[in-house]
């Protein structure tokens, strides 16, 4: 009798998402944007949407805006999602015990003049200018469909979400338009340590104006070329454990690490490219610099 009530509910959700999925939607970098604003006020913490190493809820945003072939591939995705989540509940209502592992420091934030205990050559205004720097450079890639760039700056698990979501928006032949991008305030909240790496913990306050138009006629699918979105963001950058800034990574410098391919020896600039320019090796970015590995939307407040 569960297992009938725990199927039906599959599939009632199931239905609902689709549902939403086909409705054209906003979508800056990531479709955290939407028509109507979310989260608590403007700078706040609660709500929002993660987009990164938790899963793959980001592509819930993007919708099939002015494509058919979208809509099938929207569905595949949405009943995949959902099968795993009602996967998941299953196994733990069958195993109570494992639904609360232990905590860890990972799980608790460290005040960010702590990091240089570790690393005295770590300075919080360029980590704040490199973010800043690099959600304006994302938003430009989005809207020009030329995503590759970004690939040093994130972590392969995030930028593979990223590209099947800006794939979809080129199947339905759109633009997401991302324009009057300005970078208000980021602050680090902190960072964290694990056994693999250490993270910085930033919050964005952003403004940008988001709309999709049919590449092949101009129509305005939805959005508005002249609504500002305020935008507040939480980003989580990661670097593995035990690397260090650079001096010339300091306050003045032009943030660029030249590190040497593990496969051929050869001099790269990390921030350059993800690839060895001589043997074509990817190199790991997370290994050398600080790389996004989780993008949350926390708020948007619409206004004009």
């Amino acid at each position: 009798m569960k297992s009938k009530k725990s199927l039906l509910t599959f599939f009632i959700i199931t239905i609902l998402l689709i549902g939403i999925f086909l409705v054209p939607a906003l979508a800056d970098a990531g479709s955290f944007s939407g028509n109507s604003g979310y989260g608590g006020s403007f700078g706040g913490s609660s709500g929002g949407t993660s987009f990164g190493g938790s899963g793959a809820w980001g592509l819930l945003a993007l919708g099939s805006a002015g494509g058919s072939s979208g809509g099938v591939f929207a569905i595949i995705i949405i009943a995949f999602i959902v099968f795993n989540i009602w996967k998941n509940f299953r196994r733990r209502n069958r195993a109570v015990t494992f639904s609360h592992t232990q905590d860890n420091d990972y799980s608790q934030p460290m005040p960010i003049e702590t990091l240089r205990k570790i690393d005295p050559n770590f300075l919080v205004y360029p980590m704040k200018e490199k973010i800043s720097n690099l959600y304006v450079r994302m938003q430009n890639a989005w809207q020009a469909k030329e995503f590759e760039e970004m690939r040093p700056f994130m972590t392969d698990a995030l930028y593979n979400q990223f590209k099947l979501q800006l794939d979809e928006l080129v199947r339905s032949g759109c633009t997401n338009h991302v324009e009057r991008i300005a970078v208000l305030e980021v602050n680090l909240r902190g960072w964290k340590t694990d056994e693999s790496n250490d993270a910085v913990i930033a919050q964005l306050q952003t403004r940008i104006i988001d709309y999709i138009s049919n590449d092949t006629t101009g129509e305005l699918i939805s959005g508005s070329k002249t609504m500002e979105k305020f935008m507040t963001y939480e980003w989580t950058l990661i670097r593995s454990k035990g690397m260090t800034t650079p001096e010339t990574a300091g306050e003045g410098s032009e943030n660029v690490v030249t590190i040497h391919c593990p496969s051929c020896g050869a001099p790269v600039e990390i921030n350059q490219s993800a690839k060895c320019p001589y043997c074509d090796s990817v190199i790991n970015s997370a290994d050398y610099d600080w790389v996004i590995s989780e993008i949350k939307g926390i708020a948007q407040r619409n206004g004009y």
